[in-house]
C-alpha cells in the first residue's frame, strides 16, 4: 500500500562517481546532525536493554494472546483527537504498517523485512513512503506498554495488520510470532547509492533503453520505497511500464505474479491514499525534526489534522467505495469503469472512473454524508492494461473465494517471510499446513556414538582429501543467512537442484565426494554425514598441525526432498563470491574483500570469527579450484596457523599481477625477489587493513597456535550449526597431539 510524502533535501553524495561501497548510503548521509548514539555501542557492548539471558520465546509463552489480539481490536476503531482515524477505523492504516514493515524484504541477501522491528529505526523510520507511520506505532504504544516484554514490537506490527484484516472481514491465514527486537539500525543493509528521496528527481532503477536493471541485492525501484512508485516509473502514468517494474520488484521480494495481483489488490481493498494539499506544506520527517517533535514527523498545523489535511503519497482517495470492509468492490470497479488520468490537490498523477454512479462513490473519510471520487493509481491500472496481470484479475474478479485464499495466503508469506523454518514460528495460530517457501526438512534422527565414530574412521580412510571434505562441508552450512534464517546445512540441500549445479560447488568434484558420503553413511541423514565428514577432517588436520582436538558435533539433521525445494528462491541465493574459498564467480562493482564481509555478516561471525576461519580454510585447501591464491604453508591439509605467519612475514613484498582487475597479486622474497607467495585482495586485507592486521597478528604469535585451533573450531562449530535452532554449542577442548 504505498503512501508517501517528500522528505527534506539530502546532502550531495560523497561517493558520485565511483565503485559504490559495501553499505551505499548510510544514515550519517542522510542526517548528519544526527546524535550519534552508536558510540555507546562499541566494542562488543549490546544496545539491548532485555541482556543477554532475556528468552523471547519463553516470555510470549505467557502473553494472554487472547486478551492482546481484543486490545488490538478494540483500538481499531477508538479515534483518537491527535490523529483521527479515517473512516473511524484504523484498520487501513495498521495493514499499511504492517505491509511497510514486512515489505522491505527481499529475496536476494535475505535483508529487510519484519524480523526486527526495524521500522523504528532509521533509515526506515524516516523514508518518505512509510510516511506518517510513526503515528500508527504510537497509536500501538499504549498496548505495547501494557504487555511489555511478552510482545516484541516486530510481532506486534504484524499481528496489528492481521487484526485489522479481520476486524474488517477480510481472510487471514495465520500468524506466528517470535521476531525479536533489535535496538537499533540494522547498519549492514545496502538500501542503495541514490543522492536524492524517490520524490526528488531520482531516476527509476530499470531503464530498459540505457540497460538499467536492479542493482546488486536490491528491490525497491526508488530510494526511499518499499515496492514501485504509484504514480508509475520515474513518476511517468504509464500503466505498462508500471506493471514491468512491479514484476520486477515482487520477484525479488519472493512474489510470483499471482501474488503480486493478490497483494495489490487486496491491501487496496482498505483505505485511502492521502495527498489532500501540497507535500512542501508539511514538516520534516521525524529524524529531522525538532526536539520537542519527540519523534513525530510530516506534522502540520494541528487544526489542519482533524480535518483530513494529511499528505503522505500525495495520491488522494479510496481505491473502493467499501473503503473499511473486505469486499471485491475493488475489481468490480477497476474493470466496470474507463479511467482518466488526473491530477490530486497535492499535484500527484492519479487515475478517476469516469461518470461514476452515487453509489460506486467512497463516503469522506472525515464526513460519512458526503460522497468522494475513489480512484486508481498508475500501478493498479497496471492490474487492468498489463496482459499477464489482467488475466488473473478477471480470475480473481470472477471467483472472489479465490482472491480471498490468494490474499490471505499471500499475506501471510509476506508477513512471514523472513522469519526462516516453521520451527521458530511461536503462538496458537501458526497454520498447520507447510509452505513450500519455509523451506520445510522432514525430522532427522541422531546417529549413535558408535555410528559417529565408525563413519569418521570410514571416510578418513574413503580417499577423499582433508580439503575435499571441509570444502563440501563448508559449501552446505555456508549458505545460511541470518536475515531470513535460509539455507544452512540442515536439509542437504547442496545435493539438490539448484545448489548441486552452482559453478561455486564444483559441480563435478561434488557429485564424486556426495557419492562417496552416501556410500559409507548407512542410517545417517546425508545431511549429517556431510558436516561429520568435515569435522572427521579437522580433526585429522588439527593432528596433523600438531594438537588433539574434539570438533562439537550434534546429529539429527533431516535431508531435504527435491520436490519440497523452493528452486526459484534459491536460485537468488547463489554466492557471486566467497571470500572463505577465493572464489569470485565475475567483476563486481565492490572490492572483494568487502564482500568477505557481507558474507561474514550474513553468516553472523564477528571479526575474530571471519579471521581465524579464512585463515584455517586456506592452510586446509578450501579454495575454490584448489587454486593456489592465499594458501600460504608448505604444509597443506595441515590445521596451521601458516597462513598469519607468512602473510605478515616482513622479508616477502607483494606486488600486483594484473592491473585491469586488481584481484591477484605476487609475494616476492625480499632476498632474491623470486616468487614465494599467490594471493587475492580477499587475502591480503587481513594484512593492510589495520582492524583485521591486529586480530591477524593474534593467531600469528608463537604461543598462540593452539589459540588458533581452538578459535577455529569453535568459528566452524557455529557455522556449521547456524541453522539449528535447537542446537547449543558444546566448549572446544585441545590438547598437543602425541
Amino acid at each position: 500500500m504505498a503512501d508517501y510524502e517528500s522528505g527534506e533535501a539530502a546532502p550531495q553524495c560523497p561517493m558520485h562517481g565511483v565503485a559504490r561501497s559495501l553499505l551505499g548510503r548510510t544514515n550519517r548521509d542522510w542526517w548528519p546532525d544526527a546524535l550519534p548514539v552508536d558510540m555507546l555501542h562499541q566494542h562488543g557492548v549490546s544496545p539491548d536493554p532485555m541482556g543477554e539471558e532475556y528468552d523471547y520465546a519463553e516470555a510470549f509463552k505467557a502473553l494472554d494472546y487472547n486478551a492482546l489480539k481484543a486490545d488490538l481490536t478494540a483500538l481499531m476503531t477508538d479515534s483518537k483527537s491527535w490523529w483521527p482515524a479515517d473512516y473511524g477505523h484504523y484498520g487501513p492504516f495498521m495493514i499499511r504498517m504492517a505491509w511497510h514493515a514486512a515489505g522491505t524484504y527481499r529475496v536476494t541477501d535475505g535483508r529487510g523485512g519484519a524480523g526486527s522491528g526495524q521500522q523504528r529505526f532509521e533509515p526506515l523510520n524516516s523514508w518518505p513512503d512509510n510516511g506518517n507511520l510513526d503515528k500508527a506505532r504510537r497509536l500501538l504504544w499504549p498496548i505495547k506498554r501494557k504487555y511489555g516484554k511478552h510482545i516484541s514490537w516486530a510481532d506486534l506490527f504484524i499481528l496489528a495488520g492481521n487484526v485489522a484484516i479481520e476486524s474488517m472481514g477480510g481472510p487471514v491465514f495465520g500468524f506466528g510470532g517470535g521476531r525479536k527486537d533489535v535496538f537499533q539500525s540494522e547498519g549492514d543493509t545496502f538500501w542503495g547509492t541514490e543522492e536524492l528521496w524517490v520524490d526528488q528527481g531520482v531516476k527509476t532503477r530499470i531503464i530498459p533503453e540505457e540497460e538499467l536493471e536492479l542493482e546488486g541485492p536490491l528491490a525497491a525501484i526508488q530510494m526511499g520505497l518499499i515496492y514501485v512508485n504509484p504514480e508509475g516509473p520515474g513518476g511517468n502514468p504509464d500503466p505498462l511500464a508500471s506493471a514491468r517494474d512491479m514484476k520486477a520488484t515482487f520477484l525479488r521480494m519472493a512474489m510470483n505474479s499471482e501474488e503480486t495481483v493478490a497483494l495489490t489488490a487486496g491491501g487496496h481493498a482498505f483505505g485511502k491514499a492521502h495527498g489532500a494539499k501540497p507535500g512542501e506544506t508539511f514538516g520534516k520527517s521525524p529524524a529531522s525534526e525538532a526536539l520537542q517533535m519527540q519523534g513525530l514527523g510530516w506534522l502540520t498545523d494541528s487544526d489542519e489534522i482533524g480535518k483530513g489535511h494529511i499528505t503522505t503519497s500525495g495520491i488522494e482517495g479510496a481505491w473502493s467505495n467499501n473503503p473499511t470492509k473486505w469486499s471485491g468492490d475493488y475489481f468490480r470497479l477497476l474493470f466496470k469503469y474507463d479511467y482518466e488520468l488526473v491530477k490530486s490537490p497535492a499535484g500527484a498523477q492519479q487515475w478517476q472512473p469516469v461518470n461514476a454512479a452515487p453509489e460506486d462513490m467512497a463516503p469522506d473519510a472525515r464526513d460519512p454524508s458526503k460522497r468522494v471520487p475513489t480512484m486508481m493509481t498508475t500501478a493498479d491500472m497496471a492490474l487492468k492494461m498489463d496482459p499477464e496481470f489482467r488475466a488473473i484479475s478477471e480470475r480473481f474478479h470472477a471467483d472472489q473465494s479465490a482472491l480471498d485464499d490468494a490474499f490471505a495466503r499471500a499475506w501471510f508469506k509476506l508477513t512471514h517471510r523472513d522469519m526462516g523454518p516453521k520451527i521458530r514460528y511461536l503462538g496458537p495460530e501458526v497454520p498447520e499446513e507447510t509452505l513450500i517457501w519455509q523451506d520445510p526438512v522432514p525430522a532427522g534422527t541422531a546417529p549413535s556414538d558408535g555410528d559417529v565414530a565408525a563413519f569418521k574412521s570410514a571416510v578418513l580412510a574413503s580417499g577423499l582429501s582433508i580439503g575435499q571434505l571441509v570444502k563440501t562441508a563448508w559449501a552446505s552450512a555456508s549458505t545460511y543467512r541470518k536475515s531470513d534464517h535460509r539455507g544452512g546445512a540442515n536439509g542437504a540441500r547442496i545435493a539438490l537442484a539448484p545448489q548441486k549445479d552452482w559453478a561455486i560447488n564444483e559441480p563435478a568434484e561434488l557429485a564424486k565426494v556426495l557419492a562417496k558420503l552416501n556410500e559409507l553413511r548407512g542410517g545417517m541423514s546425508l545431511a549429517d554425514a556431510i558436516v561429520l565428514a568435515g569435522s572427521a577432517a579437522i580433526e585429522k588436520a588439527a593432528k596433523d598441525g600438531g594438537y588433539a582436538v574434539d570438533v562439537p558435533f550434534t546429529g539429527g539433521r533431516g535431508d531435504a526432498t527435491q520436490d519440497w525445494t523452493d528452486v526459484d528462491s534459491f536460485v537468488w541465493m547463489e554466492p557471486q563470491a566467497d571470500g572463505f574459498r577465493n572464489y569470485l564467480k565475475t567483476s563486481q562493482t565492490v572490492k572483494t574483500e568487502e564482500l568477505l564481509l557481507d558474507k561474514a555478516s550474513l553468516l553472523g561471525l564477528s571479526g575474530p570469527e571471519m579471521t581465524v576461519l579464512v585463515g584455517g580454510l586456506r592452510v586446509l585447501g578450501v579454495n575454490h579450484g584448489d587454486i593456489a591464491d592465499g594458501v600460504l604453508t608448505t604444509r597443506k591439509g595441515a590445521l596451521t596457523n601458516d597462513f598469519f605467519v607468512n602473510l605478515l612475514d616482513n622479508e616477502v613484498f607483494w606486488k600486483l599481477v594484473d592491473t585491469s582487475s586488481d584481484q591477484q597479486f605476487i609475494g616476492h622474497d625480499r632476498s632474491n625477489a623470486g616468487e614465494k607467495w599467490r594471493a587475492t585482495r580477499t587475502d591480503l586485507v587481513f594484512g593492510s587493513n589495520s582492524q583485521l592486521r591486529a586480530t591477524a597478528e593474534v593467531y600469528a604469535e608463537t604461543g598462540n597456535e593452539e589459540k588458533f585451533v581452538k578459535d577455529f573450531v569453535k568459528a566452524w562449530v557455529k557455522v556449521m550449526n547456524a541453522d539449528r535452532f535447537d542446537v547449543t554449542s558444546k566448549p572446544v577442548t585441545s590438547e598437543r597431539a602425541s
